[in-house]
């Protein structure tokens, strides 16, 4: 392999070497004993080591999705700190193919049906609880924390997060509350156990399912609390009070937007509120993150998941029948969050190993670390929308947003 990957490597590696320097060593051959150097240091802060010549057309023409998939397919292997080698790989793919700006982001649209969507959610969230467990909260929330100070755990921040969403909804005793996309029922639990309310939640992902119903017995809540494996789109028993969709709604596709919230205006009573809690892209076309992030990430960890702007949020919701009340910008939350799960993998890694095969533990340690860097770089946002059905009297609506940070 040593003569191919020279011939293959060398004149890439002087490019980059004058266009980037950067402190990267790729090293191939029986245990690395051949190198080349990408910029001019004392010390590499990362070496890429080529396991095979298949991943030389990745490496030439480097983007986040070839990046990560010559990593992920145990084509390569890398070794240094996670922040540094985002930073290789962005510095790397930045200086790869130019995208011509935000218009020169990728615009997909996947068609989307029950059983692909189905098929999907899946994929990704039964790879099995304890999976998940290694690296969430002892509640297992998976969706952006909520931090007064940056200081909190993640456990206080996924809390302060659950209650910062039922106060702005203004959820009272006895109300029923539709929470679509339950995950493992945290939400759910919280609204049963603190606010009285009798709750219904969705998800199409098993694993979820059954340890949701499993921990609302053990919580002693069967009275009030519903969970259903079941798709969104088939829930007919409204109205509802108040419905939460948090981390759900990016995986409805962009040209069913107007459709999913024309949904939720049909479920929910005219004086009620919803909350939508989820990533936003931050191409003003509803454009992938840059070079090649969404790819690798609709390829190997959410099939068919589709980031629009804050911009197709506000318009498709008032196209399906409601009125946005109060938005709130939660990106640096999510840095954090995604941080904290990042860190948590990390130092977990040698329980969580034998819970997966290799590939798929590749998969997760770049993806987790790739989502702190997206939400601190502006790459990807996430936004909380509060909304009421549109057209109702002006009356209805609050003075203020005052209820929402009372204590």
């Amino acid at each position: 392999m040593g003569s191919i990957v020279e011939r293959a490597l060398l004149p890439w590696a002087q490019r980059m070497k004058s266009r980037v320097n950067l402190p990267v060593r790729l090293s191939w051959g029986e245990r690395g004993t051949s190198s080349i150097e990408l910029g001019e240091f004392q010390q590499p802060s990362v070496e890429i080591r080529v396991r095979d010549a298949s991943a030389l057309p990745l490496l030439i023409d480097p983007g986040l999705d070839t990046l990560g998939q010559a990593y992920v397919e145990g084509l390569i292997d890398v070794e240094g700190s996670l922040p540094d080698i985002l930073a290789v790989a962005h510095r790397l793919a930045e200086h790869a193919q130019p995208e011509g700006g935000l218009l020169g982001r990728l615009r997909r649209r996947f068609s989307h049906t029950r059983e692909s969507d189905s098929e999907a959610i899946q994929y990704h969230y039964d790879v099995s609880n304890e999976f998940y467990a290694q690296w969430l909260d002892e509640r297992m929330v998976y969706s952006c924390g909520y931090f007064e100070t940056g200081e909190e755990t993640l456990a206080e921040a996924q809390v302060r997060k659950i209650d910062h969403i039922l106060t702005k909804i203004r959820l009272q005793p006895g109300q029923r509350l539709l929470d679509i996309g339950c995950g493992w029922g945290a939400l759910v639990l919280r609204a049963a156990q603190k606010y009285g309310a009798q709750c219904v939640g969705v998800t199409l992902s098993k694993n979820q399912y059954e340890l949701a119903r499993k921990r609302v017995r053990e919580a002693g809540l069967e009275d009030h609390i519903d969970v259903r494996l079941q798709d969104y789109r088939d829930v007919k028993d409204g109205p509802f009070d108040r419905i939460t969709s948090v981390g759900m709604f990016e995986h409805v596709g962009l040209n069913h937007l107007a459709a999913y919230f024309g949904h939720i205006r049909k479920l929910l009573k005219p004086e009620g509120w919803a909350m939508n809690h989820g990533i936003t892209s931050t191409d003003a076309y509803d454009g992938e993150t840059r070079h090649g992030g969404g790819s690798f990430i609709d390829r190997y960890v959410f099939p068919q998941g589709e980031l629009p702007h804050l911009s197709t949020v506000l318009r498709t919701l008032q196209e399906g029948g409601l009125e946005a009340f109060d938005i709130e910008n939660l990106r640096r939350h999510y840095m954090r969050t995604t941080q904290l799960w990042s860190d948590a993998f990390e130092a977990r890694s040698e329980q969580i190993k034998p819970l997966v095969d290799e590939k798929r533990w590749r998969i997760w340690r770049v993806y987790l670390a790739g989502c702190a860097w997206a939400f601190e770089h502006d790459e990807v946002s996430i936004y909380q929308v509060l909304c009421r059905p549109g057209g109702e009297s002006a009356s209805g609506l609050p003075w203020s947003r005052g209820w929402i940070y009372a204590r």
